[in-house]
């Protein structure tokens, strides 16, 4: 038996792999944000300036990064169920081991962070194939949906880790039990996920993996979707790694108060995400993504500067409808052709996660010299180049 079965695409199975594929984009949502929401007190139990933090932090970069390359091949091969399976039980024990890791020093923590960090960049590739793929029979665009499901799954995790951080409930308990929960139901669901391909494709057999992955990294639409990405994920992911950090140092506020910062703009990118596509459909990717890059700049200077809280978090609103669709976008820009979709999907999300290993650091080093609230103004610089390359994300019509 196989590890996860894909079934074929009729009607009733594409249905029911749509809610496999929100499932599997909330789940690692959950997972991301409840780590992200107790990213405080792990620093403050290892005692770590905020570079050293930045250091802990590039663990899960460096995980993401060494995945990422090889998912578009593995995904072609084996199919995006049964990564998606495995990287999901992975995911689960790296998160399980970063959370009692943490009870003993930097260095399991370290491992678990990688752990987690190899299986949610492959988790990533593989559901955003099977995204397109659900995308492309049903005929309609979808994509920021699945993304807006991701954010659900964030938002859900950032409310809950505020409340055990209310409560006071030890990290390892919260952080194993989520783990726990988040791999059983996405296993569960990725027996509903249909084949990537149409065994019936006559155009199937154009697909050769190895050449067609390697060949893709010469492409100069992917190469500057990918750098689009990058932009997009590195004010994504400044925002869920330093956004309550910063709102805590920054403005002296409690730390339940720091995590309900964090989940405000998880919020707002979130309904950004679910509204998204009838913008989109109605405006085209390039005009609605600039737009969103000027607002997300607006965001990100009004909770750096913002003379008082309150002001501060409607920043963080801002800042979270700015970045709302950059990725997904990305992702379906990469996905334009479905016979390209895995290794392009693999190419870009592979550029976008080098904001994972640049980011962390960078803030951190910043925020050593001039505090993690003013290091976060480079968010607002990157930012302002995916607005002037947006064009490369304008929709082309895959070859026939």
């Amino acid at each position: 038996m196989t590890l996860a079965a894909t079934t074929s695409a009729t009607p009733q199975a594409v249905h029911a792999a749509k809610a496999a594929t929100y499932a599997a984009f909330i789940g690692s949502g959950v997972a991301f944000a409840s780590w992200a929401s107790r990213i405080p007190q792990v620093r403050d139990r290892l005692g770590l300036d905020p570079a050293a933090l930045g250091l802990l932090l590039l663990a899960v970069a460096a995980g993401s990064l060494l995945a990422l390359p090889l998912s578009g091949l593995v995904v072609t091969r084996i199919g995006s169920a049964r990564v998606v399976t495995v990287m999901a039980v992975l995911h689960g024990v790296g998160l399980a081991t970063a959370a009692v890791g943490s009870l003993a020093g930097v260095l399991p923590t370290a491992v678990g962070l990688f752990l987690v960090g190899f299986s949610h960049g492959a988790w990533d590739v593989a559901m955003n194939v099977q995204g397109t793929v659900v995308e492309r029979h049903l005929r309609r665009s979808i994509m920021s949906r699945f993304h807006a499901g991701f954010s659900l799954g964030t938002v859900a995790g950032a409310l809950l880790g505020a409340a055990m951080v209310a409560l006071h409930v030890p990290v390892a308990v919260h952080l194993t039990a989520v783990a726990a929960l988040v791999a059983v139901v996405v296993v569960w669901q990725t027996q509903r996920f249909v084949a990537d391909h149409d065994p019936f494709d006559p155009n199937r057999s154009e697909q050769v993996p190895t050449v067609g992955a390697l060949a893709t990294w010469r492409e100069p639409r992917t190469l500057l979707t990918g750098v689009f990405v990058l932009a997009f994920a590195f004010a994504e992911g400044v925002g869920n790694d330093w956004i309550s950090v910063a709102a805590i140092d920054g403005y002296n506020v409690p730390d339940a108060l720091g995590a309900l910062a964090f989940a405000s703009f998880l919020v707002a990118m979130t309904t950004g995400r679910w509204f998204g596509p009838a913008v989109l459909d109605r405006y085209g990717r390039t005009a609605v993504v600039r737009l969103l890059a000027v607002i997300g700049i607006g965001g990100v200077a009004l909770f750096v500067f913002a003379p008082t809280f309150p002001v501060a978090f409607a920043g963080c609103l801002l800042w979270g409808l700015g970045v709302s669709l950059g990725f997904p976008v990305g992702m379906s820009a990469g996905g334009d052709d479905p016979r390209r979709a895995a290794a392009r999907v693999s190419v870009i999300a592979s550029i976008g996660y080098c904001a994972s290993l640049a980011g962390p650091p960078t803030i951190g080093v910043i925020g050593n010299h001039f505090t993690v609230l003013r290091a976060l103004v480079v968010v607002a610089v990157l930012l302002g180049v995916a607005a002037l390359i947006a064009g490369t994300v304008r929709a082309s019509t895959p070859p026939r």
